[in-house]
């Protein structure tokens, strides 16, 4: 079966996922040339909320982690910045992901943990921010948010559907601002509503395609397709949904819509509004599942405090020890700090009930690599604010033989109300935390 085999329907064709039955098509292909609601639970308490945040070239090891464990420990110089919240994170150190190895390739499975994203072949999986979505999303106007900052559209994103799809980055603070809080003309939203029920019944037309395919292919393709469609029809309940929302008005903020950075140089401020945009979309309850990709691989020679670095950032995150690019690193670092803190603060200054934003809202920081020097993507610098969670202590595990992180996914999860024990490579929930 080629490839290019589609179903169509209304006149639009609807690509199929890769099945066993097209690999021969494929091998000959290669031989010829190169590939081309308001939403509170039944006792009446806020939603709970996630914004995972990873930094793609990582932090320095030893200006990150604390010496000691426990929870009397002295902060180490980053987490200094961070001492106002101590008492709201948790520190991981000697946690990684199971058999995620590829350096660079591996910022796609921050979310995922799916296995060895840098060999031929590879598949992603769904990430956490869509796994919650998928279960709660339909309580929001927005299942969930995809952002980035400097993002290499395309080639890298934090969120990936059930089918290993990746979800594209929005990159502009505006537009995110518009989407949240911009309520379009009636005709406008009319439109919106048109092209909703169009997808909905192009998706009808190819179902009876979809079950004259399934007879004709083998066992493992009739499987993988059945995901497959399972996945188009919950698309399909998404966008009902959608068609409800868009009748809805929408909330209103005193927030002005923010002003998008020029240039990709000015990464700082790009991270701070990205950060205002994930806090007004939990302050008003218009989604409660953010991704934020930081893609420092794909940034130039940043400003901080008014001042240029001397080298893109990726150069500088190999510093071989250079004293100059140390110091520039480390100027970066602690601006990441300085973010964070102030949006735990900002969080911490919204009342829910008796509790803050931040109690309500888990906030995941780290990244893919463990040293961006050497592409080591073992003892990952991981923080989680907030939650609920009884934080204030620095949960050191074995540098050598890591604990998986996403057993901090699984608390994570179950925190959200969702019965499952199981994520990615898990074995468990997060030993230590509560």
């Amino acid at each position: 079966m080629p490839r290019r085999q589609f179903l169509r329907g209304a006149g639009v064709m609807l690509a199929l996922p890769i099945l066993d039955a097209m690999v021969p098509a494929f091998s000959r292909a290669a031989q010829g040339a190169e590939a081309q609601q308001n939403g509170h639970g039944a006792d009446g308490t806020p939603p709970r909320r996630i914004l995972a945040v990873c930094n793609n070239l990582g932090l320095l090891p030893d200006q990150f982690f604390p010496t000691q464990s426990g929870r009397d420990y002295a902060p180490s110089p980053y987490l200094d910045v961070l001492k106002d919240y101590r008492n709201d994170l948790t520190v991981f150190s000697g946690v990684s992901h199971p058999d995620v190895d590829g350096g660079h390739p591996a910022d796609n499975c921050f979310l995922t943990a799916a296995p060895h994203p840098g060999r031929g072949g590879f598949r992603n999986t769904i990430s956490l921010d869509q796994f919650a979505a998928e279960r709660l999303g339909h309580l929001t106007r927005f299942p969930s948010l995809t952002l980035g900052v400097n993002v290499a559209q395309g080639q890298r994103s934090l969120s990936w559907t059930g089918a290993g799809v990746l979800i594209p980055c929005e990159e502009k603070a505006s537009e995110v601002y518009r989407q949240l809080f911009l309520q379009g003309t009636p005709e406008e939203v009319e439109g919106q509503v048109r092209r909703l029920q169009l997808g909905e019944s192009i998706m009808d037309a190819v179902a009876g395609q979809a079950k004259e395919l399934q007879r004709s292919v083998g066992a493992r393709d009739r499987e993988r397709l059945d995901q497959y469609f399972t996945g188009v029809r919950e698309l399909e309940q998404r966008m009902t949904m959608a068609q409800e929302w868009e009748h809805k008005p929408k909330p209103k903020v005193k927030a002005p819509m923010p002003l998008d950075p020029a240039s990709p140089r000015e990464y700082m401020e790009k991270v701070r509004l990205m950060y205002d945009m994930a806090r007004l979309a939990f302050e008003t309850d218009s989604c409660r599942f953010i991704s934020l990709l930081l893609d420092s691989v794909n940034s130039p020679a940043i400003e901080v405090d008014g001042k240029s670095m001397s080298d893109g950032y990726h150069n500088l995150s190999h510093h071989g020890r250079s004293p100059e690019k140390l110091a520039q690193l480390k100027t970066i670092d602690e601006w990441h700090m300085k973010l964070l803190a102030e949006l735990f603060g900002n969080l911490k200054n919204v009342r829910e009930g008796d509790e803050t934003l931040l109690d309500r809202s888990m906030i995941l920081y780290g990244s893919n690599l463990g040293n961006a020097d050497t592409h080591v993507t073992t003892n990952l610098p991981t923080l989680l604010a907030g939650g609920g969670f009884k934080h204030g202590q620095h949960l050191a595990f074995d540098k050598d033989h890591n604990y998986p992180l996403p057993n901090l996914f699984v608390s994570m999860i179950q925190r959200l109300g969702i019965e499952s024990d199981k994520f990615a490579s898990s074995t468990g929930t997060m030993r230590g935390l509560a």
